[in-house]
Parts: C-alpha cells; sequence; structure tokens
C-alpha cells in the first residue's frame, strides 16, 4: 500500500466529518511519528511532510554522515559509503535525508496505523458531536425514526447524527414507527465509559412546550409576553402560566389565538394534549384561584406556617370534580404551579347540616382520608351522594374499606335523625 492511498482515503473521511486541516495533519503526523517509534526507537532524526488535501506524505530520515566504519548509532548516523549511494555530492557531517517508503514498516504495522487513524478521527467526531449538541440542550430538532428498540426507546437521526429519545421521555398515547419525522427538545448530551456520546432527546419536556409557543406565538418570540411557568402530566394535561409586559396585549389571549388556532397547533403537535393557558400573578390567593381553573373557588384559606404551606380551597359542590380532575390530575398541576399543597372542599350551603371528613380520624386512617379528599369528599354527605361502586372507583379504595366508609358515615346521619325523632316525640 502506497502512504498516498492510506492518507487520501481518510482526508476524505475527515472532510465529512468536518475535521480541519491542520487538526487532521496533527493525526497523522502523531500516527506516523508512533510507527517511527515502535521500528527504530526514536522519531527524532525523521521529518514527515504531509498534503491532506491531495494524500501526499513523505516520511524523511534525516542523519549525519560520518566516516565509514565510525557508525555509532545507526538511527541518526549514515556511513559515507552508504550516503553517497543516496547523494553522490554528500560529505562527511552533513545532513542527507533519505525517503522512507510504508512497505518498510511491514503490513502489520501499517494495519494498526489505519486502525489508529480510524479511531483518532471517531474520536473527534464524537468531540464534534458533543460539542454541537451541547450548544443545542434546550433547542427543538426534527429528525427521522429509523429503530424502535424492544424496551421502547426509539433512535432517531438528524443530521447524520443518532438522537435517543427514552421510553420516559416519550409522550405516553405517542406511537412510533420507522420513518415517522418526529419532533423533539434536545434535552442533555452524555459520554459513556467507553467515549461514546449519547444524544437524549424529549417530548415530555416542558421545555418542548415552551419553544413550541414561542414558534406559534410571536409575542412570546418578541418578549412582550413571557411564559412564567409550564407544568405538565405529558399526554394528558399541561398548565401554563403567561404574563404581559405590553398593557395593550392580553397574555392568554395572544397565546390562544383566534378561534383558538395558535393553541391548537401546539396542542396537536402534543399529541392532543390539553393545555390550560393562565395568567401568571404573583400573590399566592390570585395564583391558587387561576390555577384550579375550571373551577371557580368560592374561598381560599392560606396557611404558611405549614412546611409544605397549604392552602385550602372551597368550591361549589358541582365544581368539585372540576377542580379536583380527572385522576386528581387538575389539582396535582395547581399545586404545583402555586407551591401550596392544595385540599378542594364542597360549599356547604347555610341551611345544610354537614361534618367535615377530618372529624371521622377515630374512624378511618390517614389513607382513606386522604383517598376521600382527592375525590372532593371532604365532608360526609359528599360522600354519601356517591354509590358504593361510584366510591370504589374514583377512590381506588377496597370494595370492604369502601363498604365501611359509607356505614360509619350513615349511621352517624341516621343517629342525629334518631335523636331528633326523640326530642320531637318528648315535645309533644
Amino acid at each position: 500500500m502506497q502512504s498516498s492511498d492510506l492518507i487520501s482515503s481518510f482526508a476524505e473521511i475527515a472532510r465529512e466529518k468536518d475535521i480541519d486541516r491542520d487538526r487532521l495533519q496533527l493525526i497523522v503526523e502523531d500516527v506516523f511519528r508512533a510507527m517511527i517509534r515502535k521500528r527504530y526507537g526514536s522519531d527524532e532524526a525523521f521529518e514527515i511532510i504531509l498534503n491532506p488535501d491531495h494524500g501526499d506524505i513523505q516520511v524523511l530520515h534525516i542523519r549525519e554522515v560520518v566516516d565509514d566504519y565510525d557508525l555509532e548509532d545507526p538511527v541518526t548516523q549514515i556511513e559515507l559509503k552508504d550516503a553517497l549511494l543516496i547523494d553522490e555530492d554528500v560529505e562527511v557531517e552533513d545532513d542527507v535525508a533519505e525517503e522512507i517508503s510504508l512497505a518498510m514498516f511491514g503490513r502489520r504495522t501499517v494495519t494498526m496505523a489505519r486502525q489508529n487513524l480510524r479511531q483518532r478521527i471517531r474520536d473527534i467526531e464524537k468531540e464534534n458531536i458533543f460539542e454541537e449538541y451541547s450548544e443545542r440542550i434546550g433547542e427543538i430538532v426534527v429528525g427521522e425514526v429509523y429503530q424502535v428498540r424492544r424496551r421502547r426507546d426509539v433512535l432517531v437521526m438528524h443530521n447524520r447524527v443518532e438522537l435517543i429519545l427514552p421510553y420516559e421521555e416519550q409522550i405516553p398515547r405517542d406511537r412510533y414507527r420507522k420513518g415517522d419525522m418526529l419532533r423533539a427538545i434536545v434535552k442533555d448530551v452524555r459520554k459513556d465509559t467507553g467515549s461514546n456520546v449519547q444524544v437524549i432527546i424529549s417530548r415530555a419536556d416542558p421545555q418542548l412546550m415552551e419553544r413550541l409557543f414561542e414558534l406559534e406565538v410571536p409575542e412570546i418570540d418578541e418578549g412582550e409576553v413571557e411564559i412564567k411557568r409550564i407544568l405538565r402530566e405529558p399526554g394528558d394535561r399541561a398548565k401554563v402560566a403567561v404574563i404581559s409586559h405590553d398593557d395593550r396585549i392580553d397574555p392568554v389571549g395572544a397565546c390562544v389565538g383566534l378561534k383558538g388556532n395558535r393553541i391548537h397547533a401546539v396542542v396537536r403537535e402534543l399529541s392532543n394534549e390539553n393545555i390550560d393557558v393562565m395568567e401568571w400573578a404573583n400573590d399566592s390567593y390570585t395564583l391558587i384561584r387561576r390555577a384550579l381553573s375550571p373551577a371557580s373557588p368560592v374561598s381560599i384559606i392560606l396557611n404558611d406556617e405549614l412546611d409544605p404551606p397549604r392552602a385550602k380551597a372551597v368550591v361549589r359542590a358541582d365544581e368539585v370534580s372540576q377542580a379536583i380532575g380527572r385522576g386528581g390530575i387538575n389539582i396535582r398541576l395547581a399545586s404545583r404551579m402555586s407551591g401550596y399543597e392544595i385540599d378542594v372542599y364542597r360549599e356547604i350551603p347555610p341551611d345544610e347540616e354537614d361534618i367535615e371528613i377530618g372529624e371521622f380520624d377515630d374512624e378511618f386512617d390517614e389513607e382513606t382520608l386522604k383517598k376521600l379528599r382527592n375525590i372532593g369528599c371532604d365532608t360526609a354527605k359528599a360522600v354519601m351522594e356517591l354509590s358504593i361502586d361510584e366510591l370504589i372507583r374514583r377512590s381506588g379504595l377496597e370494595p370492604e374499606v369502601a363498604r365501611m366508609v359509607m356505614s360509619v358515615i350513615r349511621s352517624e346521619f341516621v343517629d342525629e335523625e334518631d335523636e331528633l325523632n326523640e326530642e320531637e316525640e318528648v315535645g309533644a
């Protein structure tokens, strides 16, 4: 193999991998000097001349001419009789340069050099990928699905670079097939123990929603409307708090758009995820009220002495399920938005006698009380409005526990009715 054949092939690869000429020259020179040291023990008496653009390379062995039979170091010296075969005008104490061919190093050494070159170029490619995508963290990329793994990680090609969409970073309802195009956010860039680079992308991260709103809402991109906070349960529901820096602009209206055209574009991209856009508030009372939308609390009581702080929100009976949301999602997002643990209570009309569910703490354990509150059953009569089957389905209580809860609560009101009847009989 000629040295030009070896170098030209790598020059082409280097151009494809976007490695600059000077860096390629240093790599090739390092590899050749390693070959020289392996054969001669030292590379001090050698000069390497490389033109990577054309694949031309010369390895020159430069030695001092000494008298015949005065040779002490064959690496740095050459006898006069041998030097004259290279240059007939040479004299003692002159330097003579002899070009060395690859064949002198042997096939095995050349093969190792080729592998070394490949590895060095791969390492540089990994460094370039790491640097490029580290600078793109938080940006949207659009790539093509080329493999869906059994553990449900998805591999995506973007500019000939493999990106990984882990299962936990996917929207649960998304389904991918080879050849599909998808849009995701660059979330992280990692190096494993083997220096391999992993570019992690995400469709579940709130930053993806933020970038999508920037694309769809010019007021956000121009800084007139600011996204203060985004909270998501990917594929299900999200709450977006926004604020306007221009009194003439309604931040919620700007994000929703005419007939919802702007927000619908974001919703479609995120597999029809329900998005509640609300106006940000600096005071906790107003923030909680807005975060519990679509419910409209009648009253809110804050308790900042607890850790974390708690809030009691009272809503009308017909809005309890809206405030809590399916599976408790609305109240979870509202709690995260405000920083308060929110408890939702049903409004009790003035003429209606009821008992707060917490007063049954001697009958029910804390976990049971929590499950009842999570579905809006903060009073005894709120529980009694449900059937046994509905109580089991909504709360997740075991059937025997649900029946015990219902029995205890009903007996409380039966006892009250008996007492009332006895009083009426005595009065008669």
